[in-house]
């Protein structure tokens, strides 16, 4: 992807796996084929995979480069970690670090590591094996945490409710390092760029906004797992811990962003763009 330009600000992509383990049927258990079926027009062809035979997603990270500054924004699967819950996530050892250098990013360059939420393929790069320890993969960064997000994962793991363990190896090492800045929920990360609540996803859920006198865009997290949710916000994924709430949070973004000229870069969507509102409802053009 060629790089988004905000004036000095910069945002690029890598994308650390080009599909979802799970197909839409089963991510939007409330969608039916017929119904995405009416939207196949634009849908396709930037949001549908061929290969899979289903509506896009990846899992990836969002680089923003400002000067004196360099963000990443949500931090995939990780490698070596024990996932059973999927065969693309478990002992995964990918290229992403290579995929990282390759946009002109290496681990000591990173000053600040964001995460909208917990949840296991939004942190698992926040730490690397090292000595049979999982320890901080960018050592001179920040990394910030929406903190009700974390007091309410620890609680869950204490329970016995976070099953994929992503607290334990890629959370839990960051804040016993000093490295964790646990915040509110309408933090400044940096001029120009803070976090803004979207809960319903998970309860502590952001959306982080960019702003600069060239444009705006919001990485909008889990907001959104496919692109067909714009058109029908209603779906929840079955990921979300409240979905009645994440969908008003949905929909409320949904209206307010259509027909403006923010850009939109969900954490799943193959491609980032707008939304925009046709006679038949709301839609997402590709930027």
């Amino acid at each position: 992807m060629i790089p988004f330009a905000f004036g000095d600000v910069t945002v690029t992509r890598v994308v650390e796996i080009p599909r979802s383990a799970y197909p839409t049927a089963s991510m939007l258990p409330d969608s039916t084929p017929e119904t995405i079926a009416r939207h196949d027009a634009w849908l396709r062809p930037h949001f549908y995979d061929e290969s899979t035979g289903d509506l896009g997603s990846r899992i990836q990270t969002w680089v923003v480069r400002m000067p004196g500054r360099t963000i990443l924004i949500d931090t995939g699967v990780g490698n070596g970690k024990t996932r059973h819950e999927s065969p693309l996530w478990n002992q995964r050892q990918g290229t992403w670090l290579d995929d990282l250098a390759a946009v002109g990013v290496r681990p000591e360059q990173v000053d600040t590591v964001v995460c909208t939420h917990l949840h296991v393929d939004h942190v698992g790069w926040n730490t690397r094996l090292e000595g049979g320890r999982w320890v901080p993969t960018f050592p001179q960064a920040r990394y910030v945490i929406p903190g009700e997000e974390w007091e309410f994962w620890t609680w869950e793991a204490a329970e016995g409710r976070e099953a994929s363990g992503c607290i334990a190896d890629s959370v839990t090492p960051i804040v016993e390092a000093g490295g964790a800045a646990l915040v509110d929920a309408r933090h400044e990360i940096a001029p120009g760029l803070r976090f803004e609540p979207t809960p319903g996803h998970t309860p502590g859920h952001v959306a982080v906004r960019l702003t600069t006198p060239a444009g705006e865009a919001v990485f909008s997290g889990d907001l959104m797992h496919r692109t067909v949710q714009v058109a029908e916000p209603q779906w929840s994924s079955r990921f979300c811990h409240d979905p009645v709430h994440a969908r008003k949070t949905r929909q409320a973004f949904i209206e307010s962003h259509a027909d403006t000229a923010t850009l939109i870069l969900p954490a799943h969507f193959p491609k980032p763009g707008y939304i925009i509102r046709a006679p038949e409802g709301f839609r997402f053009r590709p930027a």
